[in-house]
């Protein structure tokens, strides 16, 4: 069967045949997982040079399928199919995008082992020992949109953390996914990693069926919209980690600095519109409509990015900024702009009377991502920053700064709005468990019916034991 729209032409051919291929790709995966197990820790890291090496010998290569799928978008743009937002993600022709993808290799490579760390030990009893360690998870399943360089990015973090990796992309993004995954399958048959502990799949009919096999697939990271989340979420048994979009918010305070106020408000909308972490509302302490608000206004114009304002924002601009601004970049906010993510050069305002009102509107408007307040008072940063409930709550800064790579993660699975394992930017530690090693040492080994309160009965000892890692190898 082959990908392909009742609208319009085929534009991404693959063949594949979904049931038997998708049990086979996960028994692959679980068996890669499993047989690497053993392996040492330097084997992963030479795993990641080696994938490093393979990407820049081939860039040529992959920049010219990238270009072929850009070619390919941009046709469904023009016919309305598809959004231009989704085109920037999809491009990594830019240096500087490429570079950073080719960095965030090599700095994962050079961070700690996230496995055997010793999060708890004690002493049960005299030769009885308890170790809480840290180990991967197992096999996951990481579904994202458009951007094709999350490949690489994913396949770092999972190989350095002991994780085998399918991955399913944008059918918008398929050849770049599939050269680059190929290009790492490649490096890695150059190691004693299984070539199989990375693997892609292409169809939504393929990740339908993986979502039925959590005899071997252990976690599912969604990387998208809200309903793409949902609609994993109600579709299996297998636990998912959720990565939502991004709908955040910088608030002005009115203790804000009229200079940080501009700073951030702008680096926070038009670094890179169409990233999950780029502010989608301006939120303005009605204090300051006729100080800070219009300036700020100002360098948001200045910069083309288009104004939905509520009323008592708009008033606050219709006698201080040009005719020409007010018809073609100021526009009357209406409700669903507040829960809109816009992906673009747009920016949704709202005006509030107080802190806690602001706080209110974040969270009954937001997806929980990251959300930044401009203020010089140290006790409401405070508030906004414990009564916000989002991954990330800054203080004078840009939210574009939510990121696993300027968090120094190395790079990131994707952003986490949930409350559970992970939040936030999700780099090597977010992608391990643990596990409970206990080890007897006594001549006869230890057992339970040995303790209790009865007369001859064994009290545990219960001692801390300071420990980085257990005795033995595990």
């Amino acid at each position: 069967m082959k990908l392909g729209s009742a609208a319009g032409p085929n534009l991404y051919p693959i063949t594949m045949s979904y049931e038997r291929d998708s049990t086979s790709v996960a028994q692959a995966a679980k068996l890669a997982f499993e047989a690497s197990q053993l392996l040492d820790a330097t084997e992963r890291v030479k795993s990641l040079h080696l994938i490093r090496e393979e990407l820049e010998i081939r860039q040529s290569e992959i920049l010219t399928a990238n270009k072929r799928d850009l070619e390919a978008a941009e046709i469904e743009v023009a016919e309305g199919r598809l959004s231009a937002s989704l085109v920037k993600r999809l491009d990594i022709t830019n240096v500087e995008k490429w570079n950073s993808m080719l960095q965030g290799v090599s700095d994962v490579a050079t961070l700690p082992d996230p496995n055997g760390k010793i999060s708890y030990a004690s002493q049960l009893d005299d030769g009885l020992d308890l170790y809480r360690v840290s180990c991967p998870i197992g096999v996951l399943l990481v579904i994202f949109e458009a951007r094709p360089e999350v490949v690489v990015n994913i396949a770092s973090l999972a190989i350095k953390s002991g994780n085998a990796a399918i991955l399913k992309g944008g059918k918008e993004s398929i050849h770049t996914a599939t050269l680059l995954s190929q290009v790492i399958r490649d490096a890695l048959s150059k190691t004693s990693l299984p070539a199989d502990y990375i693997q892609i799949v292409h169809t939504r009919q393929e990740v339908a069926s993986l979502l039925a096999l959590d005899q071997y697939i252990d976690l599912v990271i969604p990387r998208g919209s809200n309903s793409l989340v949902r609609s994993i979420q109600n579709g299996t048994r297998i636990p998912v980690m959720g990565h939502a979009d991004g709908l955040c918010s910088v608030y002005l305070d009115s203790n804000a600095d009229h200079e940080k106020a501009v700073r951030v408000v702008v680096d926070s909308k038009i670094d890179y519109p169409a990233a999950c972490n780029s502010a989608e509302t301006l939120i303005v302490h009605t204090s300051l409509l006729d100080s800070i608000w219009p300036a700020v206004a100002s360098a948001l114009l200045s910069r083309s990015v288009t104004l939905l304002c509520d009323m008592p924002t708009l008033d606050a601009l219709r006698s201080r900024l040009p005719l020409s601004h007010l018809e073609s970049h100021v526009r009357p906010s209406i409700p669903q702009d507040y829960s809109t993510e816009h992906l673009s050069l747009t920016l949704s305002v709202l005006a509030v009377p107080s802190l806690g009102a602001a706080i209110h509107h974040i969270n009954s408007h937001s997806s929980h991502h990251t959300d930044s307040i401009v203020t010089e008072s140290e006790a409401n940063a405070s508030v906004f920053c414990r009564a916000v409930d989002s991954a990330g709550t800054f203080v004078n800064a840009s939210t574009r700064f939510a990121d696993g790579f300027r968090y120094g993660f190395g790079t990131e699975v994707g952003i986490s709005t949930g409350r559970i394992h992970a939040r936030g930017p999700v780099g090597l530690d977010g992608l391990v468990s643990y596990k409970y090693v206990m080890r007897s040492q006594d001549a006869k080994g230890h057992i339970v019916g040995e303790f209790g309160s009865g007369e001859g009965k064994k009290v545990f000892k219960h001692q801390k034991i300071d420990a980085s890692s257990v005795p033995f190898r595990c």
